[in-house]
């Protein structure tokens, strides 16, 4: 017998088995295709649940796909890895993947709050379509683009859709500085550790960094 695929198996945080991701993912994955079902699920990641980061980071329901949509809200992994469990959820192979980026555009709000610009383990998707993975930032809804007037993330199915350098603007915008590598699941103790290295101040909030709302 076989073991089965980790890509397409339910992990620990990347919960495809959870019956309100698999409701999410019957609903939302509309399409002829693979290809066009992941579209669709893309969107209804990236739209339907509204980005935060400020989020109670004492412990690790932030990294779980389905506490990511039973809040509505989430940061980078959470949204990346609730769209790895909906894509799972319809048999299309997925994995989460992370890369440190710095962000030029960030708020000073943000900036304050985690005493730098540089956003270690931002949390992406990888899915195989077509015979190739491919990358999708689910991170940023439409509505917080248009409020800080940077270029919303379009995905469809073939190419990647990573940070824009630029904003609308012309700014500068995102910039990779470091891959991380892709995972199976996500790997919530291995970034707890690293957050609370890199981010004292916002990690030592806990609950309280909740309170507030970003965007």
């Amino acid at each position: 017998m076989s073991a089965p695929d980790p890509y397409l198996a339910p992990g620990r945080y990347i919960d495809s088995d959870h019956p309100a991701v698999r409701a999410f993912a019957r609903e939302h994955a509309q399409g002829a295709d693979a290809r066009e079902r992941a579209v669709a699920l893309y969107y209804a990641v990236r739209d339907g649940i509204r980005y935060n980061p400020f989020l109670d980071f004492s412990t690790d329901a932030p990294f779980r796909a389905s506490s990511c949509l039973a809040a509505g809200q989430g940061f980078c992994v959470g949204k990346a890895a609730l769209l790895a469990a909906s894509a799972r959820a319809e048999a299309i192979p997925a994995r989460v993947g992370f890369a440190d980026v710095r962000n030029h555009l960030t708020t000073p709000q943000l900036r304050a709050r985690m005493g730098s610009d540089l956003f270690v383990y931002h949390g992406y998707t990888e899915l195989l379509l077509e015979g190739r993975w491919v990358k999708a930032t689910p991170a940023f809804n439409l509505t917080l683009c248009q409020r800080f007037r940077v270029r919303p993330l379009e995905f469809d199915g073939r190419e990647d859709s990573i940070f824009h350098p630029f904003d609308a603007e012309d700014r500068q915008h995102m910039e990779y500085v470091r891959d991380r590598g892709s995972r199976a699941d996500v790997p919530a103790e291995e970034i707890l550790q690293v957050f609370r290295e890199t981010y004292p101040a916002l990690y030592g909030l806990g609950r309280d960094a909740a309170r507030e709302n970003f965007g």
